[in-house]
């Protein structure tokens, strides 16, 4: 098997810096690849939390003038995984969320800082680094975006691209003086045919446009992006380029979601005898001030509180969790509204409804071991990471029919397949409780119930299958660029 270099190029990387799961991909995916015969090291911003985990670093280049101020590149590493790190202090020396102030709103300079990444993920592109010179540049999201567009308009000998898609919503979009700016051709950038994207220019865009090949994290959202509604803008653009568009289900990374070996929570178990279950939802109900009952089908939410994920859809069904005798527990955080209504559900129902509003890790994994349903009712979902947790936990997933949701969960009315979980469409409120209904029944019939969990911790939900597609996505890559 001939060796393949990659470099890929990532806003954040878990477990490093994690806002959402692109930094479980990112951290995920170069492990499982090196079975594949992958070298993939990772190129990320040096934040403050970066500079100080990094093992071993190693000063590889310096700038004195770097976008506007002195820079490094460093390597090194961290939990296994080899690191380059683009150190520029003015740029990514900043305390809280990567992407925006403590206020809420994106840092102004974000496309002179992720412009910068994208420049030196070129330049490795072209041989910075000796030691590793890369023969597929793998871009993730818009904040990578700008790296094809490098390496296409500096018009040398480059490697092959990828430019895989986390999420259409987020496309990077910025004042076309931008482009000029930070060194990209100025007319030739701005053009339909480059990065112009309604009268100002999209780094998203600029990946879908010059990569050699897209693509995004499962198959059915591979096809909605197509659409002009699912593209975003975008539709057009993707129809154009389908035949190198693909879609690449996520996995997760299963040492770290592994409820025999977990020690974020509170009983561990096997994926044989799943009788510790109960007790974590014991703990879980205490948690969130629930009343103890093991005979209340418990609701897990775990998600950023947004249109996107549906969670106004889910506040329009407490009435029905209330009715069924159901209980829920939500983590997340986002739209203040949303935050406020849950709050308010909370305060008005105690023992029924519990809600902690903001991102804890250990209490994502206990809500995945110790809650009967996961609940996630979005109205798009690229993948989706946390039904695949729920399935690994033995937690029922209660999904909407979009996306990676579609592709990963089999519906209990699904003829011929091991059901997974329950899946509801059109997402819509009353489908949503149309659905709780009906997993409200089946909790109680303590056989269904159970063969939908046995199902569901007997699939496969690692990285190492969707390994092997991007390894040869990679080899394929680089098959064609020789002919």
């Amino acid at each position: 098997m001939t060796p393949v270099r990659v470099l890929a190029v990532a806003s954040e990387v878990y477990p490093i810096v994690k806002t959402g799961g692109l930094a479980d991909v990112a951290g995920a995916l170069p492990t499982a690849l090196k079975a594949h015969g992958i070298e993939m090291r990772t190129l990320m911003p040096g934040y403050p939390d970066v500079i100080r985990l990094l093992s071993g670093a190693e000063e590889l280049r310096s700038w004195p003038d770097y976008f506007g101020g002195p820079g490094r590149l460093l390597a090194g590493s961290r939990d296994g995984l080899d690191l380059f790190v683009l150190d520029v202090p003015h740029l990514y020396a900043r305390p809280g969320n990567p992407y925006v102030t403590a206020e809420g709103v994106d840092w102004p300079d974000n496309g002179v800082r992720f412009a910068a990444l994208a420049r030196v993920a070129a330049d490795i592109g072209h041989g910075l680094v000796p030691a590793f010179v890369p023969d597929v540049v793998h871009a993730h999201d818009w904040q990578a975006g700008l790296a094809p567009a490098y390496l296409h308009y500096d018009g040398r000998p480059r490697p092959g691209t990828v430019m895989t898609i986390h999420n259409m919503a987020y496309q990077g979009k910025f004042d076309r003086t931008l482009a000029g700016a930070v060194g990209l051709p100025r007319d030739a950038a701005f053009d339909v045919h480059g990065l112009e994207y309604f009268g100002g220019i999209s780094f998203l865009k600029a990946g879908l446009q010059f990569a050699d090949r897209i693509t995004t994290v499962s198959p059915t959202y591979a096809h909605e992006i197509q659409s002009d509604e699912g593209g975003m803008g975008l539709g057009g653009l993707l129809r154009e380029r389908s035949s190198v568009l693909s879609g690449i289900l996520n996995g997760i990374d299963v040492d770290v979601w592994n409820p025999q070996t977990d020690p974020h929570i509170a009983y561990r178990f096997s994926t044989q005898d799943i009788a510790f279950r109960a007790a974590n939802k014991a703990v879980l109900q205490q948690q969130f001030n629930l009343d103890s009952s093991d005979e209340a089908p418990l609701l897990g939410v775990i998600s950023r509180l947004s249109w996107q994920k549906g969670l106004d859809l889910l506040l329009e069904a407490i009435p029905t969790i209330l009715d069924q005798g159901m209980q829920l527990a939500l983590l997340g955080s986002g739209e203040r509204d949303l935050q406020d209504r849950y709050q308010a559900v909370a305060r008005a129902n105690p023992g029924r409804i519990g809600v902690l509003i903001g991102y804890d890790e250990i209490l994502a994994h206990l809500i995945q071991a110790g809650s009967d349903a996961l609940l996630v009712p979005s109205r798009f979902e690229p993948c989706g990471l946390t039904q695949l947790c729920a399935l690994r936990y033995g937690a029922v997933p209660i999904v909407s029919r979009v996306g990676g949701l579609e592709d990963t969960i089999v519906d209990i009315g699904e003829a011929g397949r091991d059901a997974t979980g329950f899946k509801f469409g059109p997402v819509t409120a009353d489908a949503l409780a149309g659905t709780l209904r009906k997993a409200n029944a089946a909790f109680h019939d303590k056989a269904t119930w159970r063969r939908l969990q046995l199902s569901g911790l007997a699939t496969d939900v690692s990285w190492r299958n969707r390994a092997g597609e991007y390894a040869a996505l990679y080899r394929g890559l680089m098959a064609s660029r020789r002919m």
